[in-house]
Formats: C-alpha cells, structure tokens, sequence
C-alpha cells in the first residue's frame, strides 16, 4: 500500500560573518516539548506559519532566535526532508528544511531567545560536524556548498 507522508515546511537562516564562521545556535533542552536528546547546535529558523511567506518567515525567526533585525537579502541553497518528526494529533508529519543565506550587516550582538542557550561562530568545518548530528547529508552538503557572496 502506497501512502502519502505530509510534511511541515521549515525555513532555516544560514547567518556568516566576514570571517566566513557560521553563527549556531545551542538548543534550550529545557524549552522543547519532547525532547530527550543531548543539547545540539542549530542554525537559527523556524516553520512557515499560515499566510506567512518565506521572507517573513526568515526575518520573524532569525530576529526572534538572534536577535538581528536587517535581513536584507536572502538567497535559497536548497531544500531537504529532515530525520525530524513533528506530532501532530494523534500521528506525526515529516519536515521538509529549505536553507537561505542571509545577508545581514548588524552581527555584534546576539539576543537569545529562550530555545537557545547559547551563540558561537563556527568555522565551516566546525559547523558542519556539529551540524551532522541533527541533520542529513544533504543539508550538510548545502552548508559546505555555501560560499560568502
């Protein structure tokens, strides 16, 4: 029997600075429902609320996460379907992450929201190894593709 999968769609802010590191995030186990894992590092996003656009969505999620309020630009490197299952009623959806690389200016101070306890620049081989524990090799691979503009 063939049956469709239903999948939330995820909008993820790849944020760098002028040294090319790579701004992570370390997730609040504290603030996930559900969550049993070790604490792991994230890039700052979110899921597109109804009647949002994916702009809005980055600019909502990064400015909440971060703090960083003048994404400018954006550009999309690509779309994965993540390990990541969301309940939802009484079965639970998949997660679809499409990643954009934002531009922004202002990176001097990062205000942390309450789902993450703590911000660090990474260089791109650091990000991408503790990246790895979360994500599929194709989001790693869109992480590694990314060059500074």
């Amino acid at each position: 029997m063939n049956m469709e999968d239903s999948f939330h769609l995820g909008i993820k802010a790849l944020i760098t600075n002028n040294k090319s590191e790579i701004l992570l995030l370390r997730v609040n186990k504290d603030a996930l429902k559900n969550f049993n894992d070790e604490p792991y590092w994230d890039i700052p996003g979110g899921r597109v609320q109804k009647g949002d656009s994916i702009g809005e969505t980055l600019r909502r999620e990064v400015k909440e996460e971060t703090g960083i309020d003048d994404v400018k630009d954006f550009h999309h490197l690509g779309m994965v379907i993540s390990k990541i299952r969301i309940p939802v009623g009484d079965g639970d959806v998949g997660l679809i992450l499409s990643i954009y690389k934002c531009d922004v200016s202002d990176i001097s101070k990062i205000d942390l929201s309450e789902e993450h306890v703590e911000s660090r620049w990474f260089s791109p081989e650091e990000a991408v190894q503790l990246l790895e524990v979360k994500y599929p090799k194709e989001f790693i691979d869109k992480v590694k593709g990314n060059k500074q503009s």
